[in-house]
């Protein structure tokens, strides 16, 4: 019975180190995908003289997609995917029939609690890539 007891304790040690293991794999994975700050211009085209972009922001930021409209430096629309929707469709109003210039000087730099970035900036990141 002795024997069987170490067994069981070794058994259980190595099932305690393999937990231990996975949960800080899956805790540095996690943090590698908060970490990024990278947006990405995934679509840019103009069609009629509308420039039609599509991003994904940082993921740093709760938003997935942002779809933007511009035409002659102005913008027309700006639309977010996910995110807190109430301040994402404010952001798109509020930035309707602006010029990139003036959405860009409004926008960047804003920040969401800890994250160093928000939607809006990622916005103003985006729109500045394309200037």
């Amino acid at each position: 019975q002795k024997t069987m007891k170490k067994i069981i304790m070794a058994i259980a040690a190595v099932m305690i180190a393999l937990t231990a293991a996975a949960q800080e794999k899956a805790v540095n994975h996690t943090v590698e995908q908060v970490v990024t700050d990278d947006y990405k211009i995934v679509s840019d085209k103009v069609e009629d003289g509308v420039r039609y972009v599509v991003a994904t922001p940082s993921a740093k930021v709760c938003s997935k997609q942002i779809d933007i409209r511009i035409k002659d430096g102005i913008i027309q629309s700006v639309v977010y995917t996910r995110g807190c929707e109430g301040n994402a469709k404010g952001i798109g109003a509020l930035i309707k029939d602006m010029s990139v210039e003036e959405a860009i000087k409004r926008l960047e730099g804003i920040t969401c609690g800890k994250r160093g970035t928000s939607c809006p900036d990622q916005l103003a990141k985006v729109l500045k890539a394309l200037e």
